[in-house]
């Protein structure tokens, strides 16, 4: 299996080096910088989790592959430009994974150290200020490359875990309705930056009230982005497509059918549609 896969990377690389051959490579690819991809790197990290979600090994592995395509592609520009290479991030990890791991790659009976107290050494070794160690720097650090609701619920995890929490949940629906009312405020002021900042204040509310009852936000999200678009699918095909033309009643009528429809199809038994009878 090592010499399979040592193969099929390296397959990718020299692809991945044609499409970057200035000689002959792809306009597209040729134009493509760190930045230029960003929005590539969240979509395929979107899609490896919807892929996991769904549970199916075949779309796991291609999304998965899609990731491992922007981590190639990173690494070919940033050689480019003669900064680091593949190697190099390779054995950056590497050396990250046994560093953070003594208790597997060391002595084994040697007391296992704290996640944090092995990262505080590592700042320490690249000469970071003691500043630095601050929590708000620490989660600034950490959530950069979360998006805004994942960032959001490890935010309020850890200030939460350092103190900086309320005493009951009563105190969380009374921030969360003084959000909403600000948010209201701000949408009849007409001031769409401050309605903006206004709405955020509301979104975090609402993540404060998932980590005190236990939820997960970005699962509860994705949850219903799957429910509606499994609904409105119905309510087109109810239409044949055409939406436009369409009553609110009737669309709403036809709504609540694809959500009838959805819950006999999860409540009936399995099997329930195959015949009984012996073939």
């Amino acid at each position: 299996m090592p010499s399979v896969v040592s193969g099929a990377l390296a397959e990718l690389i020299a692809v991945v080096d044609q499409l970057r051959d200035p000689s002959g490579g792809c306009p597209w690819d040729l134009q493509q910088t760190h930045a230029s991809l960003v929005p590539f790197v969240l979509e395929e990290a979107h899609e490896v989790a919807d892929a996991i979600r769904h549970g199916d090994d075949d779309h796991l592995a291609e999304e998965l592959g899609d990731l491992l395509l922007q981590v190639v592609l990173h690494a070919r520009i940033a050689a480019e430009q003669e900064r680091f290479d593949l190697d190099t991030i390779a054995r950056g990890i590497t050396a990250k994974l046994v560093r953070r791991h003594p208790h597997v790659f060391g002595d084994r009976s040697a007391i296992h150290p704290s996640w944090e107290a092995i990262k505080a050494e590592e700042r320490a070794s690249r000469g970071e200020a003691a500043g630095s160690s601050s929590l708000s720097h620490q989660l600034g650090r950490q959530v950069r490359g979360q998006p805004a609701l994942a960032a959001a619920l490890t935010i309020s995890r850890q200030a939460a875990a350092a103190g900086f929490e309320w005493q009951a949940i009563e105190g969380v629906w009374a921030k969360l309705n003084e959000e909403m009312a600000e948010l209201q405020e701000a949408l009849a002021s007409g001031d769409r930056v401050h309605a903006e900042a206004e709405l955020g204040d509301v979104l975090f509310s609402l993540v404060n009230v998932a980590r005190w009852c236990r939820l997960d936000p970005e699962e509860g999200l994705a949850g219903t982005n799957r429910r509606f678009l499994d609904r409105f699918s119905r309510v087109e095909a109810a239409l044949g497509g055409a939406l436009s033309g369409q009553s609110l009643e009737q669309l709403e009528v036809l709504w609540r059918q694809a959500k009838a429809e959805i819950r006999a199809e999860q409540d009936r038994p399995k099997g329930a549609d195959q015949s009984s009878e012996e073939p």
